[in-house]
């Protein structure tokens, strides 16, 4: 519980700043939400004949800093909850613009599991898109590869909303 207390203050320490350099410059804000489906058993990228899947949620909040026309740089912290455990995915994108609203976003994923490995942090790769469908809401698909056998990989399909 102490945890989620703390992830909760980190959540609104980050959007009071986001929410403060938006008025300063080219950054957008925003919250983000969607399914998760993170697969376990699984040799490095590969899914095997019958990985164990479980199926979640993730909601968090991203800001996107915008560097020129084409590309930016997108910070996220999610809260992802699958089952019996809980963990937080902080990505960090570079975010670039490959056709009419559509994006391609790679990065490191920084990740704490809560209650469900010994040694908690794990860094992952993240490979991503979205669609801008209107200037405030898009849909984006992730995929997130663990580097070692033991840490799941997921697949995140969701909206996200800029404020």
């Amino acid at each position: 519980m102490k945890e989620r207390v703390s992830f909760l203050i980190i959540l609104f320490v980050i959007g009071i700043g986001a929410h403060q350099l938006k008025a300063q410059s080219q950054v957008d804000f925003g919250v983000k939400g969607g399914l998760n489906l993170t697969f376990f058993k699984v040799a490095e990228g590969n899914f095997g004949a019958n990985p164990e899947t479980a199926t979640g949620f993730y909601g968090g909040l991203f800001t996107d800093f915008n560097i020129d026309n084409n590309f930016s740089i997108q910070p996220e912290i999610l809260y992802i909850v699958l089952n019996d455990f809980n963990f937080m995915n902080a990505p960090i994108y570079a975010k670039y613009q490959v056709g009419d609203n559509l994006y391609l976003s790679v990065g490191p994923s920084l990740n704490y599991f809560f209650d469900f490995f010994t040694n908690k942090f794990k860094i992952r790769g993240d490979i991503a898109t979205s669609y801008n469908i209107t200037s405030k809401i898009d849909l984006h698909v992730k995929y997130t590869l663990g580097f070692q056998e033991i840490t799941p990989n997921g697949l995140f399909v969701g909206v996200g909303l800029k404020l």
